[in-house]
This record gives C-alpha cells, sequence and structure tokens, in this order.
C-alpha cells in the first residue's frame, strides 16, 4: 500500500498528464529528424562508424571495462594522452575528461566556490549548473539573459569572489552569448568566468571561446562530445592547476566509473573526424540559412542550428507538434518548467543531413498556425 505521503507524487504526476506535458520514454519514433542535437550527422556517420569498428578490431582490449575510478584502478595510458590533444586544440594548459557534461558542471561548481563566494549565473544556463550551485556552499544570483548591464550592476555590488557561468550558445533559445563583453567584465571585477559549450563546440570549429581567442580570459571551459561530435562524454579546458584541483576534491570525478578506453578513443577520432570534414560545418550552415529565410519569429541567432519559434498557447504547440509528426517531421515542444511560462516554444534543431526540400515543407506546415 502506497504511503499517504507519496499521493503527492501521483498528483503531481496526474497533472502533467492533463496538462499534455508529462514526460515518458518512448521508442524514437520515424520520420525527419529536426529535434536532436546530431548537427553534424557523425552519430550516424558510416564512414566514422567504420573508423571506430576497425580501431576496436585491432586492438579488441579498448572494449576492456574500467573497473572502477581513474583514482584507482579506471584510469589508461589513452585517457591521459587524449586528455593532452584535447588541450593542445583547444588552447588550454590541461583536459580533464568526464562521462558527461552534467558530471562535468557538477564538478566544477560544486567544487570550486566556496562559502565566501558568489556564483552569478545566467537565468538561461543549463540546469545541471543550477543543479551543482545546490552542492555548493557558495550563494547563487541570477542576472538577465545575455544582459551584460544587469551583470555589471550586480558585480559592482559584490565583495567576495565571483564565479561568472554562462553558454556560447544557449539550447533552448538558440542565441549566442555576447563573450568578449563578459569576459571583459569578468577581468574587470576580478570574476572567474565558466564557459559552458556543449551546444557550440563542433557547430564552430573548437567552439566560441577558441573562435574569440578568450582562453586566457575564461578559467573553465565545458565541452561535451554527445552533440555535434555524437559521440558521449564531455572536458573540462583549464589551467594546470584547476585540473589537479579537481582530481583532488571534485566528487563527481573521484567517485565515478570511469569510461572504458573505447569512449575515449572514439573521442580522439572524432576530433580529427571533424578536422577532415569541413563540408559538414559548411552544409549546416547552408541548412541555417535556408531556415532563418523563411523568417519564422523567434529569439534565436541566424548563426545557430536550434531554432525555436515561440508558441506559448499550450494547446496550439502541442497541435503544431502532432501536425509535424503525422506528416513524418520530428520537432521538441517545451513547456514551462523547462521555460518561462509564457515563453513555450517548438524547438528545431538543423542538421548538416537536413534537405532543403525538408526544411521548406516544415517551415510552411508551421507557418499554417502561426501566419
Amino acid at each position: 500500500m502506497m504511503h499517504k505521503d507519496f499521493f503527492r507524487f501521483q498528483e503531481a504526476l496526474e497533472k502533467r498528464r492533463y496538462e499534455g506535458t508529462l514526460r515518458t520514454l518512448k521508442h524514437p519514433p520515424s520520420g525527419t529528424d529536426f529535434y536532436s542535437n546530431d548537427y553534424l550527422g557523425m552519430a550516424q556517420d558510416k564512414h566514422l562508424r567504420e573508423i571506430l569498428l576497425r580501431n576496436i578490431s585491432e586492438n579488441p582490449e579498448l572494449l576492456k571495462g574500467s573497473s572502477g575510478s581513474r583514482l584507482i584502478s579506471g584510469n589508461s595510458e589513452l585517457a591521459g594522452e587524449v586528455e593532452a590533444c584535447i588541450a593542445l586544440r583547444h588552447g588550454y594548459e590541461a583536459a580533464l575528461l568526464f562521462p558527461s557534461g552534467y558530471n562535468a558542471n557538477l564538478a566544477l561548481f560544486s567544487t570550486l566556490p566556496t562559502r565566501h563566494d558568489m556564483i552569478i549565473v545566467d537565468e538561461n544556463i543549463h540546469r545541471s549548473v543550477h543543479d551543482a550551485c545546490r552542492l555548493s556552499h557558495a550563494r547563487k544570483l541570477k542576472f538577465r539573459h545575455n544582459d551584460v548591464n544587469d551583470l555589471e550592476r550586480i558585480l559592482r555590488k559584490q565583495n567576495r569572489r565571483c564565479y561568472i557561468a554562462a553558454e556560447s550558445l544557449y539550447s533552448m533559445d538558440g542565441d549566442l552569448a555576447p563573450l568578449p563583453e563578459l569576459a571583459g567584465l569578468a577581468e574587470k571585477y576580478h570574476a572567474e568566468l565558466i564557459v559552458d559549450e556543449a551546444h557550440a563546440f563542433g557547430v564552430f570549429g573548437y567552439g566560441l571561446v577558441s573562435r574569440h581567442r578568450l582562453q586566457h580570459k575564461v578559467l573553465a571551459t565545458v565541452v561535451t562530445y554527445g552533440k555535434a561530435l555524437g559521440m558521449h562524454g564531455a572536458a573540462i579546458l583549464t589551467n594546470e592547476l584547476i585540473s589537479s584541483y579537481l582530481v583532488n576534491f571534485a566528487s563527481p570525478f573521484i567517485y565515478t566509473t570511469a569510461a572504458h578506453d573505447f569512449l575515449w578513443m572514439s573521442i580522439r577520432e572524432g576530433y580529427r573526424y571533424l578536422e577532415t570534414n569541413a563540408r559538414l560545418q559548411v552544409q549546416l550552415r547552408e541548412n541555417i540559412s535556408v531556415f532563418r529565410a523563411q523568417h519564422l519569429p523567434g529569439p534565436s541567432s541566424e548563426k545557430s542550428p536550434v531554432q525555436a519559434v515561440l508558441i506559448p498557447d499550450r494547446r496550439k504547440l502541442n497541435m503544431v507538434k502532432n501536425n509535424l509528426e503525422e506528416h513524418g517531421f520530428l520537432t521538441y515542444a517545451v513547456f514551462s518548467p523547462a521555460v518561462k511560462e509564457g515563453t513555450e516554444r517548438l524547438r528545431i534543431c538543423l542538421h548538416s543531413f537536413n534537405t532543403q526540400k525538408e526544411i521548406l515543407e516544415l517551415t510552411a506546415l508551421i507557418k499554417e498556425y502561426i501566419d
């Protein structure tokens, strides 16, 4: 018999079911992909898959389980080599590998700030950063999304060390952070800037921190490999001091079983494939241009593979999403509390493998509801 206190769980689920926002695990439906983070198609690239299979065939030991955390039995020579290669490519002193970007953010924000510090986050920062701040003893404040004036207003009032958290490309609005301005404010107020590049890495080469050459002004950058690279895992890019400190004090690193070498090898080969197949980024940019030329209303950058179409009416949003699926187009409807109430949207992800015909058909169907 269910304990009476658990009825609130049932009530919460029933409320979401009534509102049409209940999350369930489903097998991916068939259709044209306009909802995954596989921006460059590398998760399904047959040539890259052949490279990975060849590596396994030549060295089956890659599939051996790690058997423990990296501080006990789970470290390997390959992991260190891949970290060195990643750091060199991104222009940082060190890179530290993690099984996911969520883990990497937990490690950074739960470990570096102390109770004497302040974490100032963009209000649209990823949930993993908010969860990490709960594990930290530091105070947390939010600044208005991409508003450098609001950030400076907050910084001006602080008399403690501050950590600023931002994404370079935001996954819900599809807009870009003003990274040079954020870095300038961090330098002016002796704060530390940390940038999550989960959705920018691969789409913009090594990411926007690298593109703006801000490595010396950004304390740590998080890059993830489950999106444009089509793999899994993440890396924190930073200096040797911070990397060593995380190895010694970051619980998400210390107490997590290491991935096996197959993952580290896949990341290495993913970088190589990315560097030798620039056509993927070119095709993605062309597809983004085709979509933007249809002039759908939304907050997204003209350079972003994530394009948000605001439809604040929940009923209409479900209708649009379901109608698209009936026509074979897979998109994602985002409701509150994932976004602010009144800013619900259809989240569309563009890829290098989408065709112009598919994009035009998709946008024509959306326009039937919003024109």
